[in-house]
C-alpha cells in the first residue's frame, strides 16, 4: 500500500507556531495505519475509508505533524460542532449576539451532549437563519448564503477543507433544509482530518479567539476515561480506552450510520501531548478501529522526541 503523507509546512497560520520536521512521527502515523488495515482486513477494512493527522505539541513553540490523507473531505457527523463552538465564541467575543444562560446550555449540550437540537439552536444564532417550511427561490437563495457565514468565516481564517454550513439530523431534513439540498451544492458539511487537528492545536494553546473563551471550550471538551459507563457510544471511551493511568482526555467524537469519527487532545503522565484526529468511513459499527489507531499512538508517543 503507497502511504499518502501529508507533513505539512504550517509556517504563517494564525497560531503562529513553526512545524518542524515530523522525524519519528509519520513513522508512528504509518505502523498505526498498517496495523489497523490489517486487524480490520477481514472485516473489508479499505485504505480509503481511513484518515489519520497527528500533532506532537510536547514542545508547543515547535510542533510536529504528520497525516494519512489529512486533506480529504470526509463527512464529519458531530465532529462539525467543534466548529459551531468555536465561531459561537468568536461571534460572543465580536458583540453579534448576547451571552444568554440559553445559549451556554445550548452550547455545553451541543459538546458534552453531543445533542443535534442544541446545535440547531447555535446554528440559528450564528447563522441569523432557522428551519421551516420551503421558501420562494429568491429568499432560498439568501437564506442559503447566510448560512455559509460560519464556512466563511474559517476559510478567512486560511483554512481548507471546511464546509460548515448544515444542520446535523436524525431523522432529517426537512422543509427549506432539504430544499436547499437539492437546490445548492455543497449538499453536506465536510471537515478534513489536517483542518480538525488544526483547530484543536489552536484551542489547546490558546490561541482560538481568546485565551479566555479557548479555555471555556476546553472545559466543555473534558472527558473522563476512568469514568465507569455501559454506553457504548461515551465520547470518554475511544481514544480514552487506550491511555495509560492518569492521562488527560479532551474529545470530541462522531457518527452516523455510515462515519465514525474521534478529535482528541491528551497529555499523558510523562508529559507527551498530541492532537489525534481520526475518520473513518463505511464501518461505522466497527467502535475498535478507533481505539486501534488510539492505541498504536499512545504505545509510540512516548517515543518520539527520544
Amino acid at each position: 500500500m503507497e502511504m499518502k503523507r501529508t507533513i505539512g509546512l504550517w509556517v504563517l497560520w494564525c497560531v503562529g507556531l513553526t512545524l518542524a520536521q515530523a522525524g519519528e512521527l509519520q513513522p508512528l502515523v504509518d505502523r498505526a495505519v498498517h496495523s489497523t488495515l490489517e486487524r480490520f482486513q477481514s472485516r473489508g477494512l479499505k485504505a480509503d475509508q481511513l484518515a489519520i493527522t497527528l500533532i506532537d505539541l510536547s514542545t508547543t513553540d515547535r510542533p510536529l505533524q504528520a497525516s494519512y490523507r489529512g486533506e480529504v473531505l470526509i463527512y464529519p457527523a458531530s465532529v462539525i460542532k467543534l466548529f459551531y463552538l468555536a465561531a459561537a465564541h468568536r461571534w460572543l467575543e465580536d458583540g453579534k449576539f448576547a451571552d444568554t444562560p440559553e445559549l451556554r446550555r445550548a452550547m455545553r449540550d451541543m459538546i458534552v451532549d453531543s445533542s443535534n437540537d442544541a446545535t440547531h439552536y447555535v446554528i440559528d444564532l450564528l447563522t441569523g437563519t432557522t428551519s421551516g417550511p420551503e421558501l420562494p427561490e429568491a429568499e432560498l437563495k439568501l437564506w442559503f448564503e447566510k448560512r455559509a457565514v460560519v464556512t466563511r468565516h474559517f476559510l478567512g481564517l486560511g483554512y481548507v477543507g471546511v464546509n460548515a454550513s448544515k444542520k446535523p439530523w436524525g431523522d432529517g431534513p426537512y422543509g427549506r433544509e432539504s430544499q436547499a439540498i437539492r437546490a445548492y451544492e455543497p449538499k453536506r458539511n465536510m471537515l478534513t482530518t489536517d483542518a480538525t487537528a488544526r483547530l484543536w492545536v489552536e484551542i489547546v494553546t490558546g490561541r482560538c479567539v481568546t485565551p479566555t473563551r479557548s479555555a471555556e471550550m476546553r472545559a466543555l471538551l473534558l472527558r473522563d476515561p476512568a469514568a465507569k459507563t455501559e454506553d457504548l457510544d461515551d465520547q470518554a471511551k475511544f481514544t480514552g480506552t487506550e491511555l495509560p493511568e492518569g492521562a488527560k482526555l479532551w474529545s470530541k467524537a462522531g457518527w452516523t450510520s455510515q462515519t465514525r469519527h474521534e478529535s482528541a487532545y491528551v497529555e499523558m503522565p510523562s508529559g507527551q501531548k498530541y492532537v489525534l484526529v481520526v475518520f473513518t468511513t463505511d464501518h461505522a459499527s466497527e467502535r475498535a478501529i478507533l481505539r486501534n489507531v488510539a492505541a498504536v499512538v499512545a504505545a509510540g508517543m512516548a517515543k518520539v522526541r527520544e
